[in-house]
């Protein structure tokens, strides 16, 4: 037994009362058999876009030339798709045409993996043409019918068959294995919007090793090359033992879940195979990557079309990544600033996911370093001290209101006032920022 949310249970029985079937179809269904929360309840029918929406009130057409339609029932939407037909895929993206069919095996047969494909109401219960609970029991991921077939409609699905492992802790079934290595290259048709939006399911999921596996295949060598560089990059010195890549997937797997930590910690080493050096004795050093590692995933950044803001702030991080503070309450708020207080909690987590993917050897001091770091980072934020300009107790109205207008020299004289007090809080009192104002101006 599955347990359908009431509104998604409302919208089946009004489509069963009109004459037409109706069943949640897909990943809510996968879900609910693995005892996982479904982020979304879709729902597959024999009624044909027009039909659904004689059936309900509010409905808004945001797919209906391949027959979804979303319906709106009291301040909740779901997705209702008419049973359909795929076209060929000329473009290896979308079908040229679709077709609508009363045959729910019709629809099924079109979908990219077992556990993706199967449907389920209250009344027939699971509808499993593909096997896909055997598939689950065995934590596969495996095609509907012919890989080759699947992938060569949509490319894209070759790198959904990693992401879906990765969220799954699944493996690829070979045949399907094997096809995405066959087909790989074909991810060049595929928007960089599209792969961006895969990728990133994968790369922040609890199994970001995967990616390891799509190395293997050849799929990085398309949508992320960089990465395929790290991964034949060497390193033995005091700190490293694996690749740079297998490093990098140690760092992804102690990063918290976040979408911004998980990509700087990706491309957090991407400068080290240019910056590579090697002595005598085989030792490998990387001094000063963290500035290409920085150019490199800008560069990374905006061909997968990230938002500028995103893209600002990982480059932040990895620009940053090898910084370690001064360990004494000024350091630390020197390092804040340098970081900006939004983003240090972050270069923390940084920090630690870096050390936990070196040698063992190296981690409890690092770490201990760290403890340190984050304490007196707490201290500092417990006491309120001034970590930005905005927090100075004086502004650019006030040395305005002093008769200093010149540009320039309100931004120098505000910087040479934060310099003070993050070397001394206590002087971050208005009357005395005024009168160093003054003394700073008139030196100018």
């Amino acid at each position: 037994m599955i347990r359908i949310p009431e509104k998604a249970g409302r919208i089946l029985s009004m489509l069963h009362e009109a004459g037409y079937e109706a069943y949640v179809v897909g990943g809510c269904v996968r879900d609910s058999i693995l005892g996982r929360e479904p982020d979304d309840w879709d729902i597959t029918t024999s009624a044909r876009p027009e039909e659904i929406k004689r059936v309900f009130p509010r409905t808004i057409d945001t797919g209906i030339e391949h027959g979804t339609v979303t319906v709106r029932l009291l301040q909740e939407s779901f997705e209702v798709t008419t049973y359909r037909i795929d076209g060929k895929y000329e473009d290896h993206r979308h079908p040229d045409n679709v077709t609508f069919t009363r045959s729910l095996e019709e629809d099924l047969k079109r979908r990219d993996f077992t556990v993706n494909a199967m449907a389920y109401n209250e009344e027939e219960g699971l509808v499993d043409l593909f096997d896909a609970v055997g598939d689950l029991r065995k934590k596969l991921v495996r095609s509907v019918g012919d890989p080759r077939a699947r992938f060569g409609e949509d490319a894209l699905r070759i790198l959904r068959s990693f992401r879906f492992c990765a969220r799954l802790g699944f493996s690829l079934e070979e045949g399907t294995r094997q096809a995405a290595r066959e087909l790989a290259s074909s991810l060049s048709l595929v928007s960089p919007e599209r792969i961006r939006t895969e990728l990133e399911k994968l790369i922040v999921s609890p199994h970001p090793e995967e990616l390891l596996n799509a190395y293997e295949c050849g799929v990085t060598a398309v949508v992320l090359p960089e990465f395929d560089a790290e991964m034949a990059a060497f390193q033995n010195n005091a700190h490293h033992c694996l690749t740079v890549g297998e490093h990098t997937i140690e760092t992804m797997k102690a990063s918290p879940m976040n979408r911004i930590l998980r990509w700087t910690m990706l491309l957090h080493d991407s400068g080290k195979p240019r910056v590579q050096t090697r002595t005598e004795d085989g030792v490998y050093h990387y001094h000063d990557h963290a500035a290409p590692g920085a150019e490199i995933a800008g560069s990374v950044l905006r061909r997968l079309r990230f938002d500028r803001q995103s893209e600002r702030d990982i480059t932040t991080l990895i620009r940053n990544h090898s910084l370690y503070p001064e360990l004494s309450e000024e350091g630390v708020r020197r390092a804040v600033v340098q970081l900006s207080p939004r983003l240090f909690p972050l270069f923390l987590d940084v920090k630690r996911s870096d050390i936990r993917g070196q040698r063992r050897e190296v981690q409890e001091e690092k770490l201990r370093y760290m403890d340190e770091l984050e304490r007196i980072y707490r201290k500092i934020l417990d006491r309120g001290d001034c970590l930005s300009l905005k927090e100075l107790a004086v502004h650019g109205d006030d040395l305005i209101a002093l008769g200093i207008r010149r540009g320039k020299a309100l931004g120098s004289i505000l910087e040479a006032l934060l310099d003070e007090v993050l070397s001394e809080p206590a002087r971050n009192e208005r009357a005395y920022l005024l009168g160093r104002a003054r003394e700073i101006y008139g030196d100018l």
